[in-house]
């Protein structure tokens, strides 16, 4: 089966969505019979690439909230990531601009290791609270993956895989994507956002009767 996974870096729904997508598909035991392909989206694509302000005060502008309920908002958030064994501490969080990270997972796709890159830029930001926005740490991610340095750096220094990126966006638009995560499993049932995990399993097992 196909599982088409449309998501951002900066996403905290789409780290805990991708968790229960796997936990399903380990508990059902479908995890062989699938294939996930991590498609791009950006929640903001005007914010900056790094920036210092806090994530508590980019929340409680955004919301028209006191910084202390954007704080509880983030509380419940982190508690919904502990769930699935996430530690998420957004007082350590930046914006970022997610782009960069979007065009390097692309190229890391071309490498067979989409899945690794996706993994390890989430980890990146939500566990480790890195700058994901910075070229310099993306660089370090791709080694990281066990990508070449050198070539990393080339594809963020140029606008390669920009219209890759643009055109996964695109495809959200039509399709009537309003947030993420958004999964599409063999472009015939949708999941939006991070469902509790038996709607995955419902789901997951709903596909394989069919194929069978």
């Amino acid at each position: 089966m196909k599982i088409e996974v449309w998501s951002d870096y900066v996403c905290p729904f789409c780290y805990i969505g991708k968790r229960k997508l796997e936990n399903a598909l380990k508990k059902t035991g479908l995890g062989e019979r699938a294939e996930v392909i991590f498609k791009s989206y950006e929640l903001d694509p005007q914010s900056p690439e790094t920036s210092g302000e806090s994530m508590v005060s980019v929340l409680a502008r955004k919301y028209g909230t006191t910084e202390a309920q954007a704080e509880g908002m983030t509380a419940n958030v982190a508690a919904a990531a502990q769930e699935v064994g996430l530690e998420y501490n957004f007082s350590k969080m930046r914006p970022a601009n997610t782009f960069s990270a979007h065009r390097l997972a692309k190229w890391a796709e071309e490498k067979e290791k989409a899945a690794v890159m996706s993994e390890n830029l989430l980890h990146a930001y939500f566990i480790e609270n890195r700058e994901i926005g910075s070229k310099a740490v993306l660089a370090d991610i791709a080694e990281e993956t066990g990508l070449d340095r050198k070539e990393a750096e080339a594809v963020l220094e140029s606008g390669r895989y920009g219209d890759a990126v643009r055109a996964d966006v695109e495809e959200a638009r039509q399709l009537g994507v309003q947030g993420v995560p958004f999964f599409v499993i063999n472009r015939k049932y949708a999941i939006s956002g991070a469902q509790p995990d038996e709607a995955f399993e419902q789901a997951l097992r709903k596909v394989a009767e069919e194929e069978s």
